[in-house]
């Protein structure tokens, strides 16, 4: 009887478990291939995210190729559109021309594998965008220097770019991406900074593009381990790093801000997730947001470390609360909050609630009309943000520690 009992149980607990999936997956809906085409080429002829820099006829190819929501389908159409430029810029005579070619590949290859390669064609179309951002990176000047840093057995690659005819050390901007940019989409928004004799490092935060570990509650110490090596570099002012995030690399700008206080001049954390955005109720809610152009789950999912569906992003995701690892009281450094008051995928509530944790007063920007990081369809897109608001406030930081920038 007792056997029966217990097996009966079992049962029943494997039918409320299939019951409550079946209920949680009901809750996050998506745009079907249609929407997500047409979506697609109306951010391209605006510039939005994350189609910014690709040419809307290049949209329009990869589109028609594309009849399903298979992800290889996804990814072979972009590659096939992204490789004519790759022949082209292998062929053309003048440096330059090929540059730009293999520029325009690069961005057609990243949203073949957007928002994250969660499939052979998404990975093939990531390594593919990888080695076509390096090719184009050839004509840098100053150059790009691909670092590797030994970490935990594995390594993390960045990328350095130090200004010219600028006597060592200079200061520096310490840069990570967001759930679906890479470190590369990164690294553009900082090139105009460097004229000013401030030189960039970008990696791929945990989780996604080339890093070595998942997020989770301590992935931080990728981070750190990079300030480890930074630090150490003598042309480099171990005294004036700043550390700059995007959207999910926004809460490692939060974070690190307080765990790295000693280390960095100050932050920058652009539409940060602070506590509740972690909850699973917020979390359901953003799944289904039409601010994101599809597949937030996928991309979700593949970030975290131990989790592959959806009941286990719900559990994990809390974990990742800075009041739940008690670093809200702590002190922080000289920390830039950016935010968008209708953003639908970080609360606005976890920003305030960073506001007025610390012990020192922060800047905050908060554009009324922004969604995620403050952007809007028109006015205040990326390149617009980090051009009038987060470099002019870095250099004022900079200049308030008594370094001077160049002047033209």
């Amino acid at each position: 009887m007792k056997l029966q009992f217990r097996l009966l149980m079992l049962a029943f607990a494997g039918v409320w478990a299939l019951c409550n999936s079946t209920c949680l997956q009901a809750q996050v809906s998506d745009r079907n291939i249609e929407e997500i085409k047409a979506e697609s080429l109306l951010r391209a002829q605006r510039g939005a995210y994350p189609l910014g820099g690709l040419d809307v006829q290049d949209v329009q190819k990869g589109l028609a190729l594309i009849k399903t929501r298979n992800p290889d389908e996804w990814a072979q159409a972009w590659m096939q559109v992204a490789d004519q430029y790759v022949e082209q810029a292998k062929s053309a005579k003048d440096p330059q021309v090929a540059s730009q070619l293999f520029k325009r590949a690069w961005r057609i290859y990243y949203f073949g594998q957007w928002p994250a390669p969660t499939s052979k064609g998404k990975q093939l179309s990531y390594e593919k965008a990888l080695n076509a951002y390096l090719q184009y990176a050839k004509s840098f000047d100053p150059p790009l220097e691909v670092v590797k840093i030994p970490f935990e057995g594995k390594e993390i690659t960045g990328y350095l770019r130090l200004p010219k005819n600028v006597r060592s050390p200079v200061p520096l901007i310490f840069a990570v991406n967001g759930l679906d940019s890479r470190k590369e989409t990164v690294f553009e928004s900082y090139s105009e900074i460097l004229p000013k004799g401030v030189g960039v490092f970008v990696t791929d935060g945990p989780g996604t593009g080339q890093a070595p570990l998942k997020v989770s509650p301590n992935a931080e110490r990728m981070l750190s381990a990079c300030m480890d090596y930074l630090t150490k570099r003598t042309e480099i002012d171990a005294k004036r790093i700043i550390f700059s995030g995007v959207s999910f690399g926004a809460y490692w700008g939060a974070k690190m801000a307080i765990v790295e206080r000693s280390r960095l001049l100050g932050s920058v954390a652009q539409s940060p997730a602070v506590d509740q955005t972690f909850s699973a109720e917020s979390i359901l809610k953003k799944l289904s947001t039409p601010e994101y152009l599809f597949d937030y789950l996928p991309a979700s999912l593949n970030v975290y470390e131990g989790v592959s569906n959806l009941e286990q992003l719900l559990a994990f995701a809390p974990k990742m609360s800075l009041k739940a690892q008690g670093l809200l009281d702590k002190p922080t450094t000289s920390m830039l909050v950016l935010a968008g008051a209708k953003d639908s995928q970080v609360l606005l509530s976890d920003i305030q609630m960073l506001m007025s944790s610390g012990d020192q007063p922060k800047d905050y920007w908060v554009n009324p009309q922004g969604g995620h990081l403050g952007r809007e369809v028109k006015g205040w897109t990326d390149p617009v943000i980090f051009s009038k608001v987060i470099i002019p406030w870095e250099l004022r930081l900079l200049e308030q520690s008594g370094w001077k920038p160049l002047t033209p």
